[in-house]
């Protein structure tokens, strides 16, 4: 099992730990100019509305994104259940409203700006590295993460999934389809096979793994095709929730799962009692701040 300390470690991101207790990833935004010309701006406005996700983790990381481009201040000890409750400081009169992560590209056009996540975004035709006002750093520490069942790490099917998905492949894969939306976690790309595993004995099994539709089971397409140079079929099964890939990995319907980072995961064990955990970091997907019905941090300025 990767703690969130080994987490950090594995993934190079150890500076952000401290991030963590102030509320996840750290960011960075389009310039200082910026930020500082949409506080000036806002206050112009008689309120700002802003949609961010509504699970707990991620609510948390898009407040902090938020905060860090001036929007409010928020409690020094909101940590990582902050919720808008949490707002200390908001001069600005921002409105967050509390939407199911999924849905938040969809309310967008109603809203001044919002907080998505990148593999929600992507679909809903955004583009994170051109469309977004401001995004997440490469430092992030909400990698997303392989998980499976507690217990079940050691398992021959496990470790073959987990070297494909560490593969130059999959790492390339990334780098030319999402062009920095989307960041391989691998620092060290392997041929996509484990050494350790006998892949003669996995000759015709199948291998179950659930995921959100982009980019997870995309980036598990590649995958798939290492697995079937040894003859092991890998089955994705797409989900468009956060919550059943965690249930029915936990029941033992699949095999493993690949949708979320690892703050999330530990909050839904904490808060369902689920024994589920992480084998191996694949990517980050910096979240981003975009436009609704304000285009731009400056365009605050006209109203």
């Amino acid at each position: 099992m990767i703690t969130r300390r080994d987490f950090l470690k594995v993934t190079g991101v150890a500076a952000a730990a401290a991030a963590l207790t102030a509320c996840g990833g750290s960011s960075s935004t389009a310039s200082s100019t910026a930020s500082s010309a949409a506080a000036s701006a806002v206050a112009k406005l008689d309120k700002v509305k802003v949609a961010v996700p509504n699970d707990t983790t991620n609510e948390a990381r898009a407040l902090t994104l938020l905060e860090k481009n001036g929007f409010f201040k928020l409690k020094a000890d909101a940590g990582l259940t902050a919720t808008a409750k949490d707002i200390e400081e908001n001069p600005l009169n921002v409105t967050v409203d509390e939407v199911e992560a999924a849905q938040v590209p969809n309310v967008l056009q109603d809203e001044d700006y919002a907080v998505i996540n990148s593999n929600y975004a992507i679909p809903a035709g955004l583009d994170p590295t051109t469309d977004a006002l401001a995004i997440e750093d490469g430092s992030s520490a909400y990698v997303n993460v392989l998980v499976c069942k507690d217990g079940n790490q050691e398992e021959p099917k496990i470790k073959a999934l987990a070297a494909a998905l560490q593969s130059q492949q999959v790492k390339d894969f990334m780098d030319e389809n999402y062009k920095g939306a989307v960041v391989s976690a691998v620092e060290n790309p392997t041929d996509g096979y484990d050494a350790s595993v006998d892949y003669d004995a996995l000759k015709g099994e199948t291998i179950t793994v659930a995921a959100s539709p982009t980019p997870h089971a995309e980036i598990l397409e590649v995958a798939k095709e290492i697995l079937a140079a040894k003859d092991i079929t890998l089955d994705i099964q797409v989900y468009n929730d956060y919550v059943v890939p965690n249930t029915v990995v936990d029941d033992g319907t699949v095999t493993a799962n690949y949708f979320q980072h690892l703050p999330y995961l530990e909050d839904f064990n904490a808060q369902n009692g689920t024994h589920i955990v992480s084998i191996s970091a694949v990517h980050v997907e910096p979240m981003g701040l975009y436009g609704g019905k304000q285009t731009t941090l400056d365009a605050l300025s006209a109203k």
